[in-house]
């Protein structure tokens, strides 16, 4: 056992289901362990490193920002933090024009409620099945999963089957502030929103004076082929939650908020949102988004993919479900041993789910990585275990 293996599990208050890997560097969609094996990796730290591991332009961003100003606490201006507002504002959502800087999608979960209920004055707020939104108590309560232990959470909040108007609209009440949806439900095994069903939920959110708010905490920064979900779906949310690929890698989070959302000045607040070291490296991964496509590169290589996946589909599969390059592949048994199994064969995949293998690849992955992973895969599960 290596001795980094041995400090963690001697001191860490361990959360997570760990996997016997020590990484130690990464380049693009390329990961290293401590024995020098090298992994293609379809993970991106959970959808963070869109534009790649240790991306250059990211770096020197960083590095640049760190020798001038590393916090600026927000009871004052700072010109990065407030050139990366601007720029949020600009690739957004056209009718989202504030943005609230914090360090996680979880804090930007917390904020979108908070918002929400002072806008509305109102503390119901409905979810769906199987959506995941985070882990402290607010953004919990609206998560359909890892809520037992944790009750009693933060009443108001009701959840309904995903993709279903009818039940949805039975559940709004006079007491309804928000609607809480994921554009795609990443964690719950990567379902897409029926786009019908997206334009629905907007409508009756209009006709009851419910706010939306959109998850894009997985979904943002051209996972799915566009720089947001939203737009991918053309749909005009209320508030949108931001996260994971936000800043290459760099814990960062971000609440956007339309207009007539009300000010929190005075009533909520982040000793470390948008500090100047995470708003340099933001900056610099948006702007490598746009200037090297990759969201319409997500669209194509997401694409080419599936029907390399299914030209050879193993039987053990039963569903594949994609957006970008955000791929859900769901079998008819468990994904662990298969997950393992990868690993030994150098591709580093997701569970979502018990039997949903999950593939999150940095957007700049080479195209010939992507299709050696997904033949990996197809010999994977085409093996008995």
């Amino acid at each position: 056992m290596s001795e980094s293996i041995e400090l963690e599990k001697a001191f860490a208050f361990e959360v997570y289901p760990k996997r016997e890997l020590v990484v130690v560097r990464g380049e693009g969609a390329t990961l290293w362990d401590d024995q020098g094996n090298e992994y293609i990796d379809c993970t991106a730290g959970i959808g963070v490193a869109n534009v790649g591991h240790s991306n250059p332009d990211v770096v020197q961003a960083i590095h640049q920002q760190a020798q001038r100003l590393i916090t600026c606490p927000g009871i004052f201006y700072n010109d990065t933090r407030a050139a990366l507002m601007q720029k949020l504002v600009q690739i957004a959502p056209h009718n989202l024009t504030r943005a609230f800087l914090c360090n996680s999608g979880t804090e930007a979960m917390e904020a979108a409620i908070k918002f929400a209920r002072l806008t509305t004055g109102k503390n119901g707020f409905i979810s769906a099945m199987r959506g995941f939104h985070g882990r402290s108590m607010g953004a919990l309560s609206a998560t359909f999963k890892y809520r037992d232990e944790f009750e009693p959470l933060i009443p108001g909040h009701g959840f309904v089957p995903y993709n279903n108007i009818e039940k949805l609209e039975a559940a709004v009440t006079g007491e309804t502030a928000a609607i809480i949806i994921e554009l795609v439900q990443g964690e719950g095994g990567v379902r897409p929103a029926d786009p019908e069903y997206l334009r629905q939920v907007r409508a009756l959110c209009d006709h009851h004076g419910v706010l939306l708010i959109a998850d894009e905490i997985q979904t943002g920064f051209g996972r799915t082929g566009k720089m947001f979900a939203s737009q991918t779906y053309d749909i005009a949310p209320d508030i949108m939650t931001l996260a994971k690929g936000i800043a290459g890698g760099v814990p960062m989070g971000a609440t956007l908020c339309s207009e007539h959302i009300a000010s929190a000045a005075g009533k909520h607040g982040s000793t470390f949102g948008g500090n100047p070291l995470a708003c340099a490296a933001a900056l610099a991964t948006i702007d490598y988004l746009i200037d090297h496509e990759l969201a319409q590169r997500a669209d194509s290589l997401g694409t080419a993919f599936v029907e390399r996946l299914n030209h050879n589909r193993p039987a053990l599969i039963r569903d594949v479900r994609q957006l970008g390059l955000m791929i859900g592949i769901e079998l008819k048994t468990k994904s662990r041993p298969y997950l393992e199994k990868l690993m030994q064969h150098g591709v580093l995949a997701l569970p979502a789910g018990p039997t949903v293998i999950r593939l999150l690849p940095p957007l700049v992955i080479e195209e010939s990585k992507l299709m050696s992973a997904c033949d990996t895969l197809i010999t994977i599960l085409d093996q008995d275990l």
